[in-house]
C-alpha cells in the first residue's frame, strides 16, 4: 500500500497524471478532469506511507542483504511496538484526503485504507467502522468543488459495485454446496449450536450472512425462540426464506401474514447488516447470540468481520455470545514440496525445471490459495495474531505482528534445507466461555483435514536455507545460504484492508539469524489478495 497509485475510477495503478486521466470515467467533462489533475493530492490520496506496512530497518540495509551481529536487544529494536492508530498519519491523511459534494457528503481516506461516506452532521461509518466526527468541514475551501463531487461519487459507486458483485457471487448454488459440503466447517457450527442447549434454549439469535440459512436452521433446531437471518443477496434471501418455509421453521413478519402451518422462528431480512434498520426494527442490545460464518481466505479476505463487529456492537446483549468467539492466524515455513518444482523436474521422465523456476519466481509476486501438506513444512508453526471477537475493536482488523520460526529438528536431521516461503492458516474457536457443554475448534491447518479455505501461501523471492542450531556454519558465508543456513527466521507481517473494497494488502518482512548470531534481512515483499 506504500505509494499505491490507484485510479479512482477503475482501481488500476497509475504512474502519472496522464495515466490517471486515461482511466477516468468517460462521463466526466474535460473541465472536471483539469480541476482534478491540477491538485496532486487527488492523484493519489494514499501516497503517504502506510503506518502498517514498512520495512524492518527503514533504510537501505535490506537491499544490501548485509550480515550483522545479532543479540537479544536487536530483536527488541527490530520488533519494537507498532502503533496502528498513528495520530500523525491519521492527521496527514485527514488533511490530504477530504472531499465533499453538494449534499455535504464527505469522503475521507482513513489510515486503514478504507473510504468512508457520511453526512456532515453524522458520524463517519463504513463497513461497520466508526471514525467519529474526525472529518473537518471544508465549506471554507470551495476550490475544486466539481472534482471533489466527482471523486465522492466515484468512490460511492465503486463501493456499491464491489458489494453488488460480492453479494451477487453468492447467488451461485455451487458456492453454497462447496461450503456446506465442507464437513470441518459445517460440523463445527452444527456442534456449537446443537450441543450447547444451555446457550440456545429460548435464545434470540442473529445470523449475519445466512446464505442458504443452514446455521439459522441449526439454531432453530436447537431451541432458539427467534432467529433473525440477514442476507444481502436478494436471490439467497428468497432461497433461505423458502427453505425455512419448506422445513416448517419460517416465522411471518406479522400475525396477519402468519401461516398456521409454519409456526417456526426464522425470519429472513434481505439487507446488508449495516442497513438493517431500513427493513426491520430490532431493539438495540436485545440479541442473545450472534452467529456468522464470516471467514475468508487468510481469515480476513472479504472484510466481513467488520460487519459482524458492527452487529455485535449494535444488537448483542452485554455478555451475549458471539459464535465463534476467537480467531487465530498461524504461520510456518514451507519447503520445496510446497512449490510446483517437483512436478516440473520430472514430466514423464523429462526435466522441465526451467518452467518450474519461472513459476516459483512469479509466485513471489502474488499470494496463492492452495493446499500445503504438513510434510512439506520445514519450520515450526507460530501464532501470528489472535482475535477475541467478543471484545476486539473494529480497527484491530488491521494489524502488524511478528513471529519467530525455527527449523524443524525432527525432519532436518541437522542438515540444511530450503525454505521457499511461509504459509498462513487460521483457527476459529467456539470456546467454553459460551459453549459450556461442548466447545469446539474449526481449523484450516495443514495438519488437519483440508477445508474449502485451503491455506494462503506467500513465496519468498529467493529460498532461505534453514537448519537447526546444531549445524556447523561457515561464518564467512551469507546467512540463509547452504553454507550458513538460518537457524531462525524472523517475520514481521502486516495485514490491512486494501484501497480496493473487500481486498487485503499483506506486507512480508523477513530476516534470518544464523547459529553464530549473524543476521541477514531481505527486502520487504508486498502482496494483494484480491
Amino acid at each position: 500500500m506504500v505509494a499505491d497509485n490507484r485510479c479512482w475510477s477503475c482501481g488500476v495503478r497509475c504512474q502519472s497524471k496522464q495515466d490517471l486521466q486515461s482511466h477516468l470515467h468517460p462521463s466526466v467533462n474535460t473541465k472536471d478532469v483539469k480541476l482534478l489533475l491540477e491538485d496532486d493530492k487527488y492523484l493519489n490520496p494514499f501516497m503517504q506511507e502506510d503506518s502498517l506496512l514498512y520495512s524492518f530497518d527503514g533504510g537501505e540495509e535490506d537491499e544490501d542483504e548485509c550480515n550483522t551481529s545479532f543479540e537479544k536487544e536487536d530483536i527488541v529494536k527490530d520488533f519494537g511496538s507498532v502503533c496502528i492508530d498513528d495520530d500523525d498519519t491519521a492527521e496527514e491523511t485527514e488533511l490530504n484526503a477530504e472531499t465533499y459534494n453538494k449534499d455535504k457528503k464527505f469522503v475521507m481516506a482513513c489510515p486503514n485504507g478504507h473510504l468512508s461516506l457520511a453526512s456532515s452532521s453524522k458520524r463517519i461509518t463504513e463497513n461497520g467502522m466508526d471514525y467519529g466526527e474526525s472529518a473537518r468541514s471544508v465549506e471554507s475551501e470551495p476550490k475544486d468543488k466539481q472534482s471533489r463531487v466527482y471523486i465522492a461519487d466515484v468512490v460511492e459507486k465503486d463501493i456499491k459495485k464491489v458489494n453488488d458483485s460480492y453479494f451477487g457471487s453468492y447467488s451461485s448454488f455451487a458456492i453454497h454446496r462447496d461450503m456446506i459440503s465442507d464437513k470441518i466447517r459445517t460440523d463445527a457450527y452444527r456442534q456449537a449450536l446443537l450441543k450447547n442447549p444451555s446457550l440456545l434454549n429460548g435464545a434470540v439469535v442473529m445470523d449475519v450472512g445466512c446464505g442458504t440459512g443452514i446455521l439459522s436452521l441449526f439454531a432453530a433446531q436447537a431451541g432458539a425462540s427467534r432467529v433473525i437471518s440477514i442476507e444481502a443477496s436478494e436471490k439467497m434471501a428468497t432461497v433461505a426464506t423458502q427453505i425455512a418455509k419448506d422445513n416448517g421453521l419460517w416465522r411471518s413478519k406479522t400475525d396477519s401474514e402468519g401461516n398456521k402451518s409454519c409456526t417456526g422462528v426464522i425470519e429472513v431480512v434481505n439487507r446488508m447488516v449495516e442497513d438493517l434498520d431500513k427493513s426491520i426494527q430490532i431493539q438495540p442490545h436485545s440479541v442473545d447470540i450472534l452467529v456468522s460464518e464470516w471467514m475468508g481466505y487468510c481469515l480476513l479476505y472479504e472484510s466481513m468481520l467488520s460487519s459482524v463487529l458492527f452487529a455485535r456492537d449494535r444488537w448483542l446483549k452485554p455478555g451475549g455470545a458471539i459464535l465463534p468467539d476467537t480467531a487465530t492466524i498461524f504461520v510456518a515455513g514451507f519447503g520445496k514440496g510446497g512449490t510446483s518444482l517437483p512436478f516440473w523436474e520430472n514430466v514423464y521422465g523429462f526435466n522441465m525445471s526451467y518452467i518450474g523456476k519461472e513459476v516459483v519466481e512469479d509466485a513471489a509476486k502474488f499470494p496463492i490459495v492452495d493446499i500445503i501438506n504438513h510434510h512439506d513444512l520445514v519450520t515450526n508453526a507460530a501464532v501470528l495474531q489472535s482475535f477475541d471477537l467478543a471484545t476486539m475493536k473494529p480497527d484491530e482488523v488491521d494489524f502488524t505482528a511478528t513471529a519467530e520460526l525455527e527449523a524443524k529438528n525432527d525432519t532436518l536431521d541437522h542438515k540444511a534445507t530450503a525454505c521457499y516461503g511461509v504459509v498462513l492458516w487460521f483457527e476459529t474457536g467456539f470456546t467454553s466461555r459460551f459453549c459450556k457443554e461442548m466447545p469446539t475448534v474449526l481449523s484450516t491447518s495443514p495438519y488437519t483435514p483440508k477445508t474449502h479455505w485451503s491455506q494462503t501461501i506467500l513465496t519468498f523471492r529467493e529460498p532461505i536455507s534453514v537448519a537447526s542450531s546444531k549445524f556447523t556454519a561457515d561464518g564467512s558465508a551469507a546467512v540463509g545460504t547452504d553454507a550458513c543456513p538460518a537457524s531462525k527466521i524472523l517475520l514481521r507481517i502486516s495485514i490491512a484492508r486494501a484501497t480496493q473494497h473487500r481486498c487485503i494488502d499483506i506486507s512480508l518482512e523477513t530476516a534470518g539469524v544464523g547459529s553464530d548470531g549473524l543476521k541477514r534481512s531481505w527486502p520487504v515483499q508486498m502482496f494483494n489478495l484480491t
